[in-house]
C-alpha cells in the first residue's frame, strides 16, 4: 500500500514518538506500506521542524527520511480538480500523480472537505483515522 505523507505528518512524526504519525513510520516496513512524499513537502517540513522540538530536526533527517520514497512534485492534472488552497494543490496533485492509495495529512483546515473521503479513488485521511480503518479491517 502506498501512503503519501504530507508536511504535517512529517512534522508530527519528527516531534513526537507517541503519535499515530510516528507509528506509521515504525510500522511501514512491517506492514509493507510504502511511504512517499515530495521534496516540496520535505522543504516545508525542514523550514518548520524547529517549531516542534529540539530533537525534531535530527529525527526528521536521521530516522524518517531514510524510510521515505520521493516522488515528483506535480503541478498539473489531466482531470478536473477543484481545490481552493493553492499551497496544498501540489500535495494533492503529487499524491494522485504517484498513484498513492492514501494521502495522509493533519492539515484538517485546508483538507477539511476531503478528509475521510476519496479523490479520484485515493483515500484522504489523518494518520489516526487511517490506522483505525486498518484495525477495523483486521490488517493491524
Amino acid at each position: 500500500m502506498k501512503l503519501f505523507i504530507d508536511t504535517s505528518v512529517l512534522l508530527a512524526a519528527a516531534g513526537s514518538e507517541n503519535g499515530a504519525s510516528c507509528f506509521l513510520f515504525e510500522q511501514a516496513p512491517i506492514r509493507g506500506w510504502v511511504l512517499v512524499t515530495t521534496h516540496y513537502c520535505l522543504e516545508e517540513a525542514q523550514r518548520n521542524v524547529a517549531k516542534v522540538g529540539r530533537k525534531a530536526s535530527a529525527t526528521l533527517n536521521e530516522s524518517l527520511l531514510p524510510k521515505l520514497v520521493f516522488v515528483p512534485t506535480e503541478l498539473a492534472f489531466d482531470k478536473v480538480l477543484v481545490f481552493p488552497k493553492a499551497k496544498d494543490r501540489p500535495v494533492l496533485l503529487s499524491s494522485l500523480g504517484a498513484e498513492s492509495d492514501h494521502l495522509l495529512t493533519l492539515d484538517e483546515g485546508d483538507f477539511q472537505k476531503v478528509i475521510g473521503s476519496h479523490v479520484y479513488g485515493m483515500g484522504v485521511s489523518t494518520p489516526g483515522l487511517f490506522l483505525i480503518a486498518e484495525r477495523k479491517a483486521g490488517r493491524i
